[in-house]
């Protein structure tokens, strides 16, 4: 589902070069949930953008879903990742003036893939899902952190994307609140999902199937585990 080859992101500095990532090799499978730990500055969040497209390679390729990711125009990224990567974010990135659940939607609206009336039933039945149906109609600053985040969870997946990745989702939670979006994060990957959740509390890769390390931009372990339900 996803794979990395000899993938570098390198960016121009007075010293010279710095390389967020160098010569990356990874692969994730459908159905694995992989999780990505480092310091600061490891290179976790431009794994991340690069496997959703935000960002591209200096060197290397990067196939998700199929797809030759960095060889994709502009306008054909956008489509691709409206319906291939859904994308949480630690700070929701809920726009502010629309409810819960034309939030929800934005990415059905954006890719035309459902009708309105079925695009605004399958926003309900998300925001069910991740138990906050009784939000839809409100404001996001109505809403609590893990409300928001669970908000985030259900646009990530409105198209039914294959790949989920996950930047920091806890890192502005609490620990019980945290708990809950790692389960439902990870029952995304027990529906057949590939999910990357990058993090950087270690202890929080015990729902993972694989926790990968990185350091100064390299890949310094992967050690696969059995997976844990996270309660909360």
């Amino acid at each position: 589902m996803i794979e990395l080859r000899g993938v570098s992101r390198a960016y121009p500095t007075p010293q010279g070069e710095f390389f967020a990532l160098a010569a990356l090799d990874l692969r994730a499978a459908p159905g694995e949930l992989l999780a990505v730990v480092g310091s600061s500055g490891s290179g976790k969040s431009t794994l991340i953008h690069l496997i959703a497209g935000i960002d591209r390679p200096t060197a290397g390729t990067i196939r998700v879903a199929g797809a030759d990711v960095a060889a994709l125009g502009e306008s054909a990224l956008a489509a691709w990742r409206g319906t291939t990567v859904g994308i949480v974010f630690q700070s929701f990135q809920l726009l502010p003036t629309l409810t819960t659940l034309e939030n929800v939607i934005l990415p059905i609206d954006f890719c035309r893939t459902l009708p309105a009336d079925k695009a605004r039933a399958r926003g309900l039945a998300l925001l069910d899902r991740v138990g906050i149906a009784d939000q839809a109609h409100k404001l996001p600053s109505a809403l609590s952190g893990g409300q928001q985040q669970r908000a985030a969870i259900a646009r990530a997946f409105a198209n039914d994307p294959p790949v989920i990745v996950a930047d920091e989702p806890t890192g502005n939670l609490d620990s019980r609140t945290a708990a809950a979006v790692l389960e439902l994060l990870a029952g995304l990957a027990r529906d057949g999902k590939t999910v990357v959740l990058v993090t950087h509390e270690r202890e929080l890769g015990r729902i993972a199937d694989r926790v990968i390390t990185l350091a100064d931009g390299r890949l310094v372990d992967d050690a696969r585990q059995t997976r844990q339900v996270a309660h909360g």
